[in-house]
């Protein structure tokens, strides 16, 4: 697993943002942001993950100027627009189809749910310098863990000089 630290390893990847497929590169948030905030779920519309990225929501940090936010799962763009239109994400959502992203950041699972190539559920914190201020994992994405990974990550974001809401997670709204 990436660790606090090293340099952040950069990526293109398809997403879905606001409705629209685009191409997400790391280099262009890095280049518009203090720092952005990496969430990683194995896969679209699981309830604890959802519920971390629905805390984030509300906590502002997609409106954020200094902070970029992202998601990202081992599920389709279709997926991912379905997921994003449910739940009314405005940070965009990567396509981590194959896990060539949660490999580089060495956050691939070994097998979830009789899937491969998934990422595990966690959060990464990467600044203006590409290091990666932190990296906060659980080992079972169904895990309710209070605080969650991106809820831990707010410190990371404080660090680098960023003040921010800290998400409060409800486990029981999804």
């Amino acid at each position: 697993m990436v660790s606090q630290g090293q340099t952040a390893p950069d990526f293109i990847a398809p997403a879905v943002d606001g409705g629209r497929t685009v191409e997400l590169v790391l280099f262009e948030l890095i280049e518009r942001y203090e720092a952005v905030v990496l969430l990683f779920a194995p896969c679209t519309f699981v309830p604890e993950p959802t519920a971390e990225w629905l805390a984030v929501e509300r906590a502002g940090w997609p409106d954020h100027e200094r902070i970029g936010t992202v998601g990202l799962s081992a599920d389709s763009l279709y997926a991912a627009y379905a997921y994003a239109d449910r739940y009314g994400f405005s940070f965009p959502i990567v396509s981590d189809f194959h896990g060539g992203v949660s490999d580089q950041y060495e956050l691939l699972a070994d097998e979830w749910e009789s899937h491969g190539d998934v990422p595990r559920r966690a959060a990464v914190v990467v600044d203006g310098d590409w290091t990666v201020r932190a990296v906060e994992t659980v080992e079972d994405p169904h895990d309710r863990v209070q605080p969650g990974p991106a809820t831990r990550t707010a410190d990371a974001l404080e660090k680098c000089g960023i003040d921010v809401e800290r998400p409060d997670v409800d486990y029981d709204i999804v």
